[in-house]
This record gives C-alpha cells, structure tokens and sequence, in this order.
C-alpha cells in the first residue's frame, strides 16, 4: 500500500483561512438576514486599472492570430517583463538584473516552493507572528519537530511583539535559513534600515540565507523606509526577494509575481562546496512550473508603464485611505492599534484580554465584520486582530461604525 508523507499530520488543524471560511458559512447559514463585511482575508475589491486591462486585451488578441500566437513561453520569464522589472529596481536604488528575475503565479507560491532547494537538515528561524506559509511548508517538508502550545519542534521563533517595536530581534544562536517580511503581514510594520543592515551582517557572518518577503512594499508611504532589501550593502550576497502585483496591481484573480535570487548568492552543498543558488531555482522552476500566460505578463508588464504606474498609485492610496480610516476609528473607540500608515493590515490588541479567536467570534455576531485571529499567525498573534484595508470605503466605514457602537 502506498504511504502518505506524514509530516503532514504535523500540520495543527486547517489552514487559517479556510477555518476562517468556515465560521463565517456556519454564522450565514444561521442568520441569513446579515450583512457581513469581509475585511479578514487580504483580497482587493477594485478593478484592474485601465492600462493594464488594456494591455490584457491587445495580448490576448494576439494569441488569436496565427502570426502572433505564442504557444511555451520561457519559464523565468519574458524578457519584456524581466527588464521591466529590473528597470523599476534600478530606480528604486536596488542593483537586479534582468536574468536574476523568475516570473511566477504568485508569491505565496514561491516563499512556498522555496524551501525546496534547501536541505531538510537547515535549521530556519521565522518571525512570531508570522504568515502561515512560511511554517506550514516547512513543516510538510519534514524540517520541524511536533508542535507543543502552538508552536513546532527544531524552529527557531523571533518573538516581533509590540515590546520590541515589531522589529525581529536576531536568534541566539546560528541558524541557517531566515523568513523576513516587510511590510510586515500581519502586523503592518515596517522594518527600518538599520534593522535590515543587522540582519545582512547577521547573514554573512553565519552563512545563513535572508527570505525578504516585500509583496506589499508599494505600500509603503513614509519616506526613508527600505523597498528592497537590496538597497542594503551585501544584500546580493545572502538574500532571495518576493514581490507580487497581487496586491499592488489587483492581481489576486490575475496571479503574476516574481523572485528574485541574485546569482552572487550561495550555499554550501553536503560535501561544502559552495553552489550558486540561481542555477538551483532556474533548475526547479524549469522542471516545476511552465511559466506565466503571455497575456497576464504583458498585463504586468503594463504595471511598469508610466500610465501604469499612475492607476496603480492611485489604487493603492484608495486602500490605504481605508486603512487609515480604521486606524484612526478604532484608536478613538479605544483599541490599542498598530500598523496602517505603511502597509494594508491594522494590527489591534483584542480588549479585555479576549483570545483572538473569540474576539473573531465576538465581532463576527455581534458587528457581523469579518476580521483574522492573530493567534492564526503564531503564538505572539494571541490577543491580537487583523482587519484588512482591502474593501470598498462605504463597507470600511460602515465596519468601523458598527464595531464602536457594538463592541
């Protein structure tokens, strides 16, 4: 008979959406009557910008004509929108080339499929709270211990809490892997220079590999914050970057994102050789995955354009208007509130001490708003609630509303 890969019995009840999902059908089903307001998973509401559903359709016309009609395209990407890519890195400050760039469905995807091109054996350190992926990944992948009071055997957790501003403090000991994210999902933070600097000498020292999540980075509003971790000296040299249009563009029902992996960066193998980590990801994306659509990359591509970028901006300034809506709402109901100026997500201390998860339950009868238990994101996350800025203004609004006067 065969046998299952039981590291996925590991695995702590469902995925944190899903349940999520569920109690929201359960509460429906029983009161049909309500109109609930989702502001829990981080799902755009507004509509691809014009340039780029422009650029959707020209591409997609093409496919329709025998002279233009493209069958494989290249599996890191086209060049088109590799060099597009790179060129907005350039003017970010951030040294990419073009072939460092691999064009994938979606950046969960990839800090998922990641890990694969590391050995089982490499102890990885992630933040608490954290994005659920990180852990659940590797856990499947064999690299983690039973989980006891929530949190899984041989893996290193960061405690990133209000007390130590949301910045992740650096283990104690060595390890070898290490997932950073910022913006930060879910608390909003971003993490400042000096920070990222510690971490890259931190890498360097130890040998150790930095996984830079920076899908939500367009968010950003302040000056002075890092975009990419590349701005920082010896970045190239110890850090893989995730970026996404998910969010940024309105991808979430499009799916284009991209990694990249410099080819200055290297790990030892079992024999300790160092071995270039971009040849490894081309390997498994080449072997794994048969690449974009060409119409959604020249949607993408379009991102870039000057047309482009000026629809996406003003998309983003829409949700981030909502965020400070929320922000701004609940500090003057009373909540302890975090997050919100520079990312998408608001990040609340739960009152009186309520578990998040009752918190969810509580806010969901009794407001009918939907939001994420902060205890789905780790350990750190209990006591603590995230409400996304992705929706439409009158629903954000209305959600704030009922939360003052319900809570």
């Amino acid at each position: 008979m065969a046998q299952i890969n039981s590291h996925y019995q590991k695995l702590q009840a469902g995925y944190l959406f899903p349940e999520i999902g569920r109690r929201v059908r359960a509460f429906a089903a029983e009161h049909p009557e309500a109109k609930i307001i989702r502001l829990g998973i981080g799902d755009v509401v507004l509509p691809l910008p014009e340039p780029i559903v422009a650029a959707l359709k020209t591409a997609s016309e093409e496919m329709g004509r025998r002279e233009s009609f493209k069958g494989y395209g290249p599996e890191q990407g086209y060049d088109f929108l590799l060099n597009a890519i790179a060129a907005h890195y350039q003017r970010q400050g951030a040294p990419v080339e073009a072939d460092e760039v691999f064009v994938s469905d979606g950046s969960k995807c990839d800090t998922a499929n990641i890990q694969e091109i590391f050995a089982t054996q490499n102890v990885v350190a992630v933040t608490d709270p954290v994005y659920p992926v990180y852990v659940d990944t590797n856990v499947m992948a064999g690299r983690t211990g039973p989980a006891e009071a929530g949190r899984y055997g041989n893996l290193v957790y960061l405690p990133t809490t209000a007390e130590n501003g949301f910045d992740p403090p650096l283990p104690q000991g060595k390890v070898d892997i290490v997932y950073l994210c910022s913006p930060n999902n879910p608390t909003g933070a971003v993490m400042p220079r000096a920070s990222l600097e510690k971490w890259v000498r931190y890498a360097r020292e130890n040998e150790a590999v930095l996984l830079f999540d920076a899908a939500y980075e367009a968010f950003i509003r302040e000056p002075g914050h890092v975009h990419s971790i590349y701005e920082i000296e010896g970045a190239r040299e110890v850090a893989i970057e995730f970026r996404s249009f998910s969010k940024t563009a309105g991808f979430t029902g499009v799916r284009c994102a991209y990694t990249v992996v410099p080819k200055s960066l290297k790990a030892r193998n079992d024999k300790g050789e160092l071995v270039g980590l971009h040849g490894l990801w081309l390997r498994r994306q080449t072997t794994k995955f048969n690449g974009v659509s060409y119409p959604i990359q020249k949607a993408a591509e379009a991102v870039f354009s000057p047309e482009g970028q000026k629809a996406v901006e003003a998309n983003i300034a829409y949700y981030m208007e909502n965020a400070r809506i929320i922000r701004e709402g609940l500090t003057t109901a009373g909540f302890t509130v975090y997050g919100g100026v520079n990312a998408p997500y608001i990040w609340l201390k739960t009152p009186d001490n309520q578990s998040s998860w009752d918190f969810f339950d509580k806010l969901l009868h009794k407001a009918n708003v939907v939001g994420t238990p902060g205890a789905g994101f780790g350990s750190c996350g209990e006591g603590y609630f995230r409400l996304s800025a992705f929706g439409f203004r009158e629903n954000v609004e209305e959600a704030v509303r009922r939360i003052r006067q319900g809570l």
